[in-house]
């Protein structure tokens, strides 16, 4: 009778191998969403919790950077920026990428940074990725308000002039092609690097040389007129579109490129689907060869 009375319960949650490459078990995700918000919260409560400055790091990183990019680039190389001052132009170019690279760089080393975890509790791996985007929205948030306070100083200052018009709707969508390609990226390379152990030290160089063909630093259109048989490494790169487009919308200096945004917004999508199923896939053995 006891047998019978277990073989007619019905399991709420039953935990079992994935056996079709392409079953993303989203809904899964959603039920642990609590444990997503609990990751969100220890990174933001651990990363700087002994440091000196502590949060203040989210501001000097992208202050020093501009700062740096106005002296060499517009000083010294003479790089023009429209009408925008030259420190608020590489500021705009400088937050967006960051938030592309952090997610990019934390998420790349997903397996190894958590195999601790993942061998001694179950639960949907994707939510570390995630968790780390979600986490990286707040200091993108923290700099965008610092980028507020230098916007409404050289407005003071008249050298910019306070406007509000209906592209400024676009920037969240801009922001969400950023998470969702530095995601994309991520999870195919924490992927290969539980194989190709090598391909986490080439992570770094190619963000920052990566950096110099996403038109961080200067007008695409520049890169198209004095480096024509170049330019192409720079109008096929998705990243690009972000940044000028970004720039478009916060400081109404550069081209808002419909083709290029959608063009990107493919590109986003297409890359993390590859993605989730790489990772996907990945997580069955990686426990193996980490």
């Amino acid at each position: 009778m006891e047998t019978d009375k277990y073989k007619a319960e019905e399991w709420l949650y039953e935990i079992a191998p994935k056996t079709n490459l392409f079953s993303l078990q989203l809904k899964e995700v959603w039920r642990y969403r609590d444990l997503l918000l609990l990751f969100v919260k220890r990174d933001i409560v651990t990363v700087y919790k002994q440091t000196i400055l502590g949060p203040l790091w989210y501001l000097i990183q992208p202050l020093f950077t501009a700062i740096t990019f106005t002296i060499i680039f517009n000083n010294v190389a003479g790089i023009g920026t429209g009408n925008t001052p030259s420190f608020l132009f590489n500021l705009a170019g400088i937050i967006v990428w960051s938030y592309f690279t952090v997610c990019l760089n934390d998420t790349s080393d997903t397996f190894k940074r958590n195999a601790s975890i993942f061998g001694k509790v179950y639960f949907p791996r994707v939510i570390m990725p995630l968790s780390i985007v979600i986490t990286n929205l707040i200091k993108l948030g923290i700099q965008l308000l610092i980028f507020i306070v230098f916007y409404s100083y050289f407005a003071y200052l008249g050298q910019m002039q306070i406007s509000f018009h209906w592209n400024l709707l676009l920037f969240p969508g801009l922001i969400v092609l950023m998470a969702i390609m530095g995601l994309g990226l991520g999870m195919i390379i924490s992927s290969l690097v539980t194989k190709y152990r090598d391909l986490s030290f080439l992570v770094s160089f190619g963000v920052q040389l990566l950096m110099y063909l996403s038109a961080v630093m200067y007008p695409m259109a520049l890169i198209e007129e004095k480096l024509p048989t170049y330019g192409w490494l720079v109008t096929y790169n998705p990243l690009a579109y972000v940044v000028e487009a970004s720039r478009a919308i916060l400081l109404q200096e550069g081209t808002l490129s419909w083709f290029g945004l959608l063009y990107t917004t493919g590109f986003s999508f297409m890359v993390l689907l590859f993605g989730l199923l790489l990772f996907n896939h990945t997580e069955k053995r990686f426990i193996d060869t980490v």
